[in-house]
């Protein structure tokens, strides 16, 4: 990784701060990885923490824009999707009503995966490295890692995914939810691979400065509108995990996945119209942030109603209300002096 285009590096708080929150915000928080499981977060934090800083350091340091940084993303959810876990690809390991597998074909569960690609790509990725550039600001626009320690980090993530791999696939899948060991087809590695190899050298590639071209500006709405309208964006996301879980086994996929993408659509159309306008400052961030996590927090409450464990259910609540207050008390600080980022 090339280090002449900004030499100077932030140092490593901001560094830990976003590997920590990567995998807290996108399954800690939430409740996808429980109190009683939470020995898999230092894994989570290799690969999802690991991935996360990785692509902030090469958009920061290279200073592209947000179309690459949705691309690496993208790259590491298909790596999780296919190749660790291979959660898009194996049969699900739990039918909420059990049946037909809901919207797999081709030997993919294919609105599970719609709804992987975009959740992890935005709390894995983009909501903890909005966080944490709201938490330091004044060290946000430079890298945080020198070149040594992006190599470090790269070689813990990739190592970390041998037991994430294992733990999953050959362990949890027949011990714990008693369902036959998958092994993906070699036609979904290769395509996954490939996949991955294009996002990526789009993404870092000589051609990358082309998906750097500012959006037209459009005004954006009142910080709060936007909360509301990230809100519901997430409720609406988490009603798709839920249909790829079988709770409505006759709602038809295609209308699910025509939910999903013009969501999808809308977000990708409007948010960097938004951020390109002039009002556009650190307010409108924090609403987009608090709206999405707080709504994935209360929400994921539906998968506690059968809870048999009560160290999982208080777990969560405190944790919940733990993160809400921290969120609540930066939204003050940060309001206090917003900062302009068109």
């Amino acid at each position: 990784m090339s280090t002449n285009l900004n030499p100077t590096v932030g140092g490593a708080g901001p560094a830990w701060t976003l590997v920590l929150l990567a995998p807290l915000i996108a399954e800690v928080l939430p409740g996808a990885t429980r109190v009683s499981a939470i020995f898999v977060f230092p894994i989570e934090v290799a690969i999802w923490g690991g991935g996360a800083l990785l692509i902030r350091e090469a958009v920061r340091r290279w200073r592209l824009g947000w179309l690459n940084m949705m691309f690496l993303a993208f790259a590491l959810s298909i790596a999780e999707e296919f190749l660790i876990q291979q959660t898009s690809v194996a049969p699900m390991v739990v039918q909420i009503f059990p049946g037909e597998p809901f919207a797999r074909a081709w030997g993919v569960n294919y609105v599970y995966f719609l709804w992987a690609l975009f959740y992890e790509s935005v709390f894995v990725v983009f909501v903890p490295i909005v966080l944490t550039e709201l938490i330091f600001r004044s060290r946000r626009d430079v890298p945080w890692l020198k070149t040594w320690s992006a190599w470090i980090v790269g070689v813990i993530l990739v190592l970390a995914c041998f037991p994430a791999w294992y733990s999953w696939t050959q362990i949890a899948r027949p011990h714990v939810f008693h369902v036959p060991v998958f092994n993906p087809p070699l036609i979904h590695v290769l395509l996954s691979s490939l996949t991955m190899v294009g996002l990526i050298s789009a993404a870092i590639g000589p051609g990358r400065r082309a998906m750097t071209n500012v959006a037209v500006p459009l005004v954006p709405p009142r910080p709060w509108l936007l909360g509301m309208g990230a809100a519901i964006a997430a409720a609406v996301w988490y009603g798709l995990c839920l249909l790829a879980f079988g709770i409505r086994p006759q709602f038809p996929p295609a209308i699910a996945v025509a939910i999903g993408l013009a969501v999808v659509f809308l977000a990708i159309y409007l948010l960097p119209r938004f951020a390109a306008h002039s009002a556009w400052n650190d307010t409108h961030l924090l609403g987009l942030t608090l709206g999405s996590v707080i709504s994935t927090m209360a929400v994921n409450f539906f998968g506690f109603i059968y809870a048999t464990s009560k160290l999982d259910l208080y777990g969560k609540i405190i944790l919940d209300v733990t993160a809400t207050i921290l969120l609540i008390w930066l939204t003050v600080r940060v309001s206090a002096k917003p900062a302009s980022t068109a």
